[in-house]
């Protein structure tokens, strides 16, 4: 079987840099040291041929390709490479076909790595379901997602998840200078990289090693060749950065860049820039399912009870994408985004949870309930005080009588201060209304 470590081609010049200087052991591996560092768990694992079933979960960039295919190499499985955007339910039924006559013919291992892991539907994750049970494949999974979201609970609870982190300011200046030092191509080119442009390099890549081989590689490019070599200058790096952002718009990165400006004018209730920002996303081949999330969580952080029907447009929104699936889901997307853009906006509820954790935060164990509040569903708990003097709001005219509901040394914090825009305007009547009525009995006592 052909190494996975082999280059595509024998022209070194036709393969990218970064996979030329692909790392190929544990320890020519820069970074995640948290995880194959020496005595550290996944590194323990490999070093003890016990590979299990896995995700790693990861920023791009971070080294998840790497790390699964030293996996197959360092305990001689066979290494099956599949990419969720491309494979179907029969890609998958055909690697575990393989694998089952690996195990019985040849007392072989089979790891299945599937990159975008997140990308894959649910009936291609229950599809695996019983070969990763019963071992017939072990399975890596890589993804820049959240897996407690994006892998259904049954593989999850199969598999292990290992969080890969991006690579620091000095991992990304080392992974830099490996490939000055042992890339052929760059040799022969007597690439001289001075420390501005080396540190521009670095700090554009966003911790992205991969990220910023490519922008080493396209400054080279770019730069002033001489009969002493390439000098490559923080303009070259610049004008790299540029013509690589022009070129991953059309082959579909993840644009960050693009997700925050999206996520900004819907903010900002500015629907034909959010539309825009939007298709751009989804032509470039953005996951849907990952902007119906953004617009979730924008629906309370943003517009919150200002119009409380906005987490319901972009939850009904979410549902139907994930039914529906591209193309289609463009035009539920532009339906949820415009509904928010053009919402009334509100940030009181996301304010209200981080002012209520600074307080839990500060108080510590001080922070008691008060004994009328307590559960008093117990035979004794009236003889401790549980429950003792509560009022059932029901009781009372308006559904509403006055108590405390917080601890007394609480009793005068505000927590949710609803901005009177939209909807809240209705709330922000009703609660100064009750607070009134508190202030009235606290003076009347």
């Amino acid at each position: 079987m052909k190494s996975v470590f082999e280059p595509a081609s024998a022209d070194a010049k036709m393969v990218p840099l970064a996979a030329r200087v692909r790392p190929r052991s544990l320890d020519e591996i820069i970074g995640q040291q948290h995880l194959i560092g020496p005595g550290k768990p996944l590194r323990r694992q490999i070093e003890r041929d016990q590979i299990f079933s896995l995700i790693l979960w990861g920023p791009p960039g971070s080294g998840k390709t790497t790390l699964a295919m030293l996996m197959a190499k360092e305990t001689k499985a066979e290494f099956v490479r599949l990419t969720a955007v491309g494979a179907g339910v029969a890609d998958v039924k055909k690697v575990i076909e393989i694998a089952a006559q690996n195990r019985s013919l040849y007392r072989k291992r089979t790891i299945l790595f599937i990159d975008e892991v997140h990308r894959f539907n649910k009936a291609q994750q229950d599809r695996l379901l019983p070969a990763v049970e019963d071992g017939t494949v072990i399975l890596i999974g890589a993804t820049t997602e959240n897996p407690a979201y994006e892998v259904i609970p049954p593989l999850r609870s199969r598999t292990r998840t290992f969080l890969l982190k991006p690579l620091s300011q000095d991992e990304v200046l080392a992974v830099i200078d490996r490939a000055l030092a042992i890339d052929e191509v760059l040799r022969r080119a007597n690439v001289r990289l001075g420390d501005d442009a080396k540190k521009m390099t670095a700090a554009l890549s966003g911790g992205d090693a991969r990220q910023a081989l490519n922008i080493l590689e396209m400054s080279v490019a770019l730069a002033e060749k001489d009969e002493n070599g390439t000098s490559v200058t923080t303009d070259d790096v610049a004008n790299a950065v540029q013509q690589r952002a022009a070129y991953y718009d059309k082959a579909g990165d993840r644009h960050y860049d693009t997700i925050s400006a999206f996520i900004k004018s819907v903010r900002g209730s500015d629907p034909d820039a959010a539309v825009l920002w939007l298709a751009r996303m989804l032509l470039a081949g953005e996951d849907p399912m990952f902007v119906a999330r953004r617009l979730l969580i924008l629906a309370s952080e943003d517009i919150g009870n200002a119009d409380p029907m906005g987490i319901t447009v972009a939850a009904s929104a979410a549902k139907a994408v994930e039914i529906v699936g591209m193309p289609e889901a463009k035009i539920i997307l532009a339906q949820a985004t415009t509904y928010l853009a053009t919402a009334p906006k509100s940030n009181a509820s996301y304010l209200a949870i981080g002012r209520a954790e600074a307080l839990i935060e500060k108080m510590g164990d001080k922070l008691r309930v008060p004994l009328h509040l307590r559960d008093s569903s117990f035979a004794a708990a009236k003889d401790i005080g549980y429950g003792v003097g509560y009022k059932y709001p029901h009781d009372f005219r308006g559904h509403w009588t006055d108590q405390d509901y917080l601890p007394e040394e609480l009793s005068d914090v505000l927590l949710y201060k609803p901005s009177g825009i939209g909807h809240e305007q209705e709330i922000l009547k009703r609660l100064e209304k009750i607070r009134a009525l508190k202030r009235k009995a606290k003076g009347d006592k």
